[in-house]
């Protein structure tokens, strides 16, 4: 099932940058897909549009078959708690706890506390968080952040998750573990999405990966393809 779609997408931003120039490309539910490309090349913009917050300068970026040029007011909130995002620079509230940071999506979607604990204790776990729950964001290193900013995302089981540069702050052997847990989403039937600059990493996990320069695909690379290079 196509769960995200991009038809002829355009961005222009007021300035006068292109930052995307007729994209089009489609995502499944459960897949796992690379952008790659230079910075400036529009991977961030991409994420933006599909997570709403930019808007396509022409074009139509659609989401479990709707076209999200529709969705405004309180549906835009209802749009994202579908999504998960990673941010570049983990976005995190640093003056509040680990434990507060990652539970925040699910108390914004209105679950109860009860329910918020265990979901959130779990994540923690997964991603060897458990012992620095009740530190605060300030108070941890920065790949510690990064970890914390991943389990925000996966916290409330999105249909998709976004990742800007997700192992960036991570040292090898740690990113190589995040990317086999992002493996164990797409699994789940979460979608995965990462724009990333490291090569290395993206031809080792053998996935799906689009090529964007100038903010338009110069490239879509099938798995097959990287395996046989």
């Amino acid at each position: 099932m196509t769960l995200l779609r991009f038809d002829n997408v355009s961005k222009k931003y007021p300035g006068g940058h292109q930052a995307l120039d007729g994209l089009s490309f489609s995502v499944q539910a459960g897949e796992m897909v690379f952008i790659t490309g230079h910075s400036g090349a529009g991977k961030s913009t991409l994420l933006k549009l599909a997570h709403l917050s930019e808007r396509p300068s022409s074009g139509g970026v659609w989401f479990g078959g709707k076209n999200l040029n529709s969705i405004r007011g309180r549906h835009v909130a209802l749009h994202r708690r579908k999504i998960g995002v990673v941010h570049q620079d983990h976005c995190l509230l640093l003056e509040r706890t680990v434990f507060e940071n990652v539970a925040l999506p699910l108390q914004i979607a209105g679950y109860s506390a009860a329910e918020i604990r265990p979901r959130v204790d779990a994540v923690l776990d997964t991603l060897g968080l458990a012992e620095r729950a009740q530190y605060r964001a300030i108070d941890i290193s920065s790949g510690e952040q990064q970890r914390v900013g991943i389990a925000r995302a996966m916290v409330s089981d999105p249909d998709i998750l976004l990742a800007d540069e997700p192992t960036g702050n991570l040292d090898p052997g740690l990113a190589a573990d995040i990317m086999q847990m992002l493996v164990g989403l797409c699994a789940q039937g979460t979608a995965v999405v990462i724009a990333s600059h490291d090569l290395a990493l993206v031809k080792r996990m053998r996935k799906r990966v689009l090529v964007i320069d100038n903010g338009r695909l110069m490239d879509d690379i099938s798995p097959e393809d990287l395996a046989d290079g």
